[in-house]
């Protein structure tokens, strides 16, 4: 017999190894990092991750391992509870005050009897839990690197699976390293992996890593170490026999190693695998063989009073059996139980029992997992397999209404509709579950939508509607019916003829607050804002008599957005959502919704301070409920941030901004990330590129293309390609509704492009005939109000559309400039460079001066480097001394000078409209900056002069106006009267002219006037 020890050294995976541990080192160096490990059966995956985890405690690494079960999605989050349960454990280690101080996950632990919390079940639940990990994983890795292990992702149930996708989305510099392992030979083609691990495997910190077979001669060095650290084979191995167990083994250790004993017993290998495991079984003493088969109905994994007890055996003739079964390595034991060595061997010991067994043993185990309050998931599993159906009806509904507390709504959704299957099986049903079988349909659906399966949701209501007779339910599923059309973009007739007759038929009560709410959220969508705001008033006075807190702030924030949309008071709007954030509405995602909501009117009326506030707490609030990546909880961050962008904080915005992801794969991470663009693109960092690249993906979402492809025009502008821009301005224009406030912004971006490019007529007449239509213009007519920051674009816009025309005068960018002066820093400083040009076009130094120099110090201090360049072009080009820059201390004599200079600004003297200390071609005596004046040039004006030396130097007249801040079309009138003052006919003979009389090429570079 081959006694069995552990393996002492990893054989033949060094190249799988390197790949595995290059993602630690990264991990280590504050890059996370993911790698799937797959491989047949039996490969040795878990044999490599353990060698991983070995490795990464000897480097100071934190380390947790969760294992999934062959129980289906019975049980919601096993890896992560099992990872937790020993973590916690540990009072003093790194992970287990992370855990306990996150009700979310403590719920997770054994003897837990946390009750969810108010107003968080399905989908709220699960945000709040998946934000939970993520922060503690942070906060672990910021004291210790960890490394996470999910094993048997085959197994996983669809909450692991996305909360996998979730981390791997999420995680970018913590010092974090996720493996799944996962076997390929189950993965059929309609297994619910496949499709989570191509959508991952897109991903750039995502490695594969497959287990191939060992070679033969690695096959043979394994066997060696096996007979090194054993007894050696027996005869019939020994020799030809070896090579035998290698041909056989295909390369598969787990294989090899059961060949090995199974040849080392008899002369004849089994012929099949299941032979092979049974054949180790078979060579056990009856009481062991016994103990096996019920710790196999038990799964991968038992504890030892279970078993105990469901053997029947005293606690000596069990210890002597699970002694046999241990030493043969079928079973390893653990501190509190013991585990099957390998799966694949608890499925053969499993697959052998006969059914009458079979159901014997888990009608067994069901009695004693009843008896120790078990899991409810577990328990239903026991029941349905010994044909239990009352006892797997209660349990499964049990089971259901946990899941949906632990913010598992996919299993939710599963146990509840494994309780509908049987219940018409069932005698006394409705006593068994504590509900009739209508209200376990509507928590079925409920827990479907909060999964994102609003249509599954939506069927599943409009069954129990056809079945309905109670006017009461009768109302509850209309609501909720055009509730889940809603949030699935559904049908929009069905959706407010399902709530009308919710209204018609609910009675006084909380009931009819909610189905007036939810008619006149459905007949808003359709822009009937007379009889929403109607409905939403009527929806207030029912829930304020009947108690109904949740509908009454609902219908605070229906009223408020009808007012802000239709009606003519910004302030109404601002007083209902403060009365809806006064008190706790019971519904945590209304009480984040409406602070929001409240934030965001705030800051799109330029009370910059007021929102910030606002987002503060409404971040806070999420983050203490746990909801940070809820729906509302990161509109509420997106929203932290744009109010620092305005503000000009912008190291505070890009600090938050370090929280959105750049690897996306879905819309809400989209939506986060585009935000981040806005200071990306500002300071010009080159994260934008590659966050641009994910974010190309979903251009064909509305908000995502309007922000994304709104800041892609921006960077293309200050990288000087207006054509790109313009690209990006005609595809969001294209997908912005007319109406959509949004196009203001947009159209000033696509005139911005178009000034640059010296394109005047339709282009730019179509642009702002946007803006302003949109500006005066709502969905059903005349818009009550704009807000300051539209106003502000719109007359950015107006003022770009003069500028490519060359009509502009420097009031027009007065009132760009004034309009930002609510607080948007930024883009009140780009409208003051704007109003510096135009002012050097008039001749204004001073003013010109002036204005620039604000707009450099602005863009100094938000570190805006685009547009700080930008500036400084136009200083070099003006003759502007940067302000910015470092200037060293000047020598009493030098103040003297600038003293006796007189009326001298910026290193320009007035007199001669010349630079100051030129004095090419000046004559002994004359006063520094005095410039001889060339015969045939006398007759110029000093602008001609300038003109004629861009001309001298090859410019066109593009290029001139750009130099000298004036239009095309000034340049080409200035051309004309050159030529005629000199009596030439070209611009050659004209340059020509300027090179004899001694004036160079670009000498005379900047606005004197």
């Amino acid at each position: 017999m081959v006694a069995r020890t552990p393996q002492r050294v990893l054989i033949g995976r060094s190249a799988e190894l390197d790949r595995l541990v290059g993602v630690l080192d990264a991990a280590a160096a504050g890059l996370a990092g993911v790698a799937l490990v797959g491989g047949d059966a039996g490969i040795g995956k878990t044999r490599l991750v353990t060698e991983l985890c070995d490795l990464a405690q000897r480097r100071g690494f934190v380390t947790l391992t969760g294992q999934c079960a062959e129980l289906g999605d019975a049980l919601p989050y096993l890896p992560l509870a099992d990872a937790l349960r020993g973590a916690a454990a540990d009072a003093g280690g790194p992970v287990g005050p992370a855990v306990t101080a996150r009700p979310a996950l403590r719920r997770l632990l054994p003897g837990d009897e946390t009750s969810p919390t108010e107003g968080t079940t399905g989908g709220l639940a699960q945000q709040r839990l998946f934000g939970s990990v993520l922060d503690m994983l942070s906060e672990v890795a910021g004291r210790q690197p960890v490394l996470f292990v999910f094993e048997d992702l085959h197994w996983a149930d669809r909450s692991t699976r996305d909360l996998l996708v979730f981390l791997t989305r999420m995680l970018q510099r913590e010092r974090v390293c996720l493996v799944g392992t996962y076997r390929t030979d189950d993965l059929h083609r309609r297994h619910p992996l496949r499709p989570v691990l191509a959508e991952l495997r897109r991903l750039p910190l995502v490695t594969s890593v497959e287990v191939p077979p060992l070679g033969d001669d690695d096959m043979a060095e394994y066997l060696a170490v096996l007979d090194q650290y054993g007894e050696g084979p027996a005869e019939p191995v020994a020799g030809r026999g070896l090579t035998t167990v290698i041909e056989r083994a295909g390369g598969n250790p787990f294989f090899a190693e059961e060949l090995l004993a199974a040849g080392a017993e008899r002369a004849r290998l089994p012929g099949t695998l299941a032979d092979l495991l049974l054949a180790r079984v078979e060579t056990l003493p009856e009481t062991a063989r016994q103990v096996l088969r019920v710790a196999a109905v038990a799964g991968r994994r038992v504890g030892h009073d279970l078993l105990r007890d469901a053997t029947g055996l005293g606690d000596l003739p069990l210890e002597d059996a699970l002694r046999e079964i241990v030493s043969q390595r079928l079973l390893t034991a653990g501190s509190d139980g013991y585990t099957f060595r390998h799966a694949l061997l608890q499925e053969a010991v499993y697959d052998d029992l006969l059914p009458g067994e079979r159901t014997r043993l888990h009608t067994a185990f069901a009695a004693l997992l009843a008896e120790r309050r078990g899991s409810p998931a577990e328990l239903a599993h026991h029941h349905l397999a010994g044909h239990d159906l009352p006892g797997a009806l209660r349990a499964s509904v049990e089971a259901g209404r946990l899941a949906a507390g632990l913010g598992a709504p996919a299993e939710a959704h599963r146990h509840f509709e494994r309780a509908l299957e049987v219940w018409n099986q069932v005698p006394d049903a409705e006593r068994l579950a504590g509900e009739n079988r209508a209200r376990i349909a509507l928590a079925s659906a409920a827990a479907a939508a909060a999964a994102g399966d609003y249509h599954r949701a939506a069927e599943q209501v409009r069954r129990i509607r056809r079945e309905a007779s109670d006017p009461a339910l009768i109302a509850e599923t209309g609501e909720r019916l055009s509730y889940y059309l809603a949030d699935a973009g559904g049908d929009e007739a069905e959706a407010v003829a399902s709530a009308r007759e919710a209204v018609d038929a609910a009675p006084h009560s909380p009931l009819l607050a909610r189905a007036l709410a939810t008619y006149a959220r459905a007949i808003f969508r359709q822009y009937h804002e007379e009889e929403a705001a109607a409905t939403a008033s009527r929806a207030l006075e029912v829930a304020e008599a009947t108690g109904a807190r949740d509908a009454e702030a609902s219908a605070l924030v229906s009223l408020a957005l009808i007012e802000e949309e239709f009606g003519s008071s910004v302030e109404h709007a601002v007083d209902l959502l403060t009365r809806a954030t006064r008190r706790a509405s019971g519904d945590l995602s209304i009480d984040l919704r409406a602070r929001f909501n409240l934030a965001r009117i705030q800051y799109e009326n330029g009370a910059l301070a007021v929102a910030a506030r606002i987002t503060e707490d409404g971040v806070r609030l999420a983050g203490e409920t746990g909801l940070t990546w809820s729906t509302f909880g990161t509109d509420l961050r997106f929203l932290h941030y744009l109010v620092h962008y305005a503000d000009g904080d912008w190291d505070a915005a890009e600090r938050l901004a370090g929280g959105f992801g750049v690897r996306v794969g879905t819309r809400a991470e989209a939506q986060l990330s585009s935000f981040a663009l806005f200071v990306e693109v500002g300071r010009g960092r080159p994260v934008a590129d590659e966050r641009l690249r994910w974010l190309s993906r979903f251009w064909s979402d509305e908000l995502i293309g309007y922000m994304a492809r709104g800041m892609a025009a921006e960077q293309a502008l200050w990288r000087g390609d207006p054509l790109t821009a313009l690209d990006h301005v005609d595809a969001v224009v294209a997908a912005l509704e007319p109406f959509d406030p949004s196009v203001i912004r947009i159209a000033a971006t696509g005139l911005w492009a178009l000034a640059d490019l010296g394109r005047t007529g339709e282009p730019c007449d179509d642009l702002l005939r946007r803006a302003r239509w949109a500006a005066e213009n709502g969905p059903n007519g005349p818009r009550g109000r704009l807000g300051p920051e539209g106003m502000a674009w719109l007359a950015r816009a107006e003022a770009e559309w003069h500028r490519a025309h060359g009509t502009e005068d420097p009031q027009v960018w007065r009132r760009a400039t004034a309009a930002f002066g609510f607080g948007f820093r930024y883009e009140e400083a780009r409208s003051r460079w704007r109003l510096a040009e135009s002012l050097l076009r008039t001749g204004d130094r001073a003013a010109a001066r002036a204005e620039w120099e604000r707009a450099v110090h602005t863009a100094a201090a938000l570190g805006a480097r685009p547009f700080l360049q930008t500036l400084r072009a136009v200083g070099t080009r003006a003759g502007f001394p940067d302000p910015t820059a470092t200037v060293p201390a000047a020598s009493p004599a030098a103040h003297a000078g600038d003293a006796r200079a007189g009326d001298t600004h910026a290193g320009h003297t007035h007199a001669g409209d010349t630079h100051a200390g030129d004095t090419r071609g000046g004559a002994a005596g004359e006063q520094p900056g005095a410039a001889r004046e060339p015969a045939r040039l006398s007759a110029l004006t000093a602008r001609e002069r300038e003109v004629l030396a861009h001309v001298a130097g090859g410019l066109a007249n593009r290029e001139i106006g750009e130099r000298l801040f004036i239009s095309q079309k000034t340049v080409s009138v200035h051309v004309s009267n050159i030529l005629a003052k000199l009596g030439v006919t070209s611009r050659t003979q004209a340059a020509a002219v300027a090179l004899q009389e001694g004036l160079s090429p670009g000498a005379a570079d900047g606005n004197t006037v």
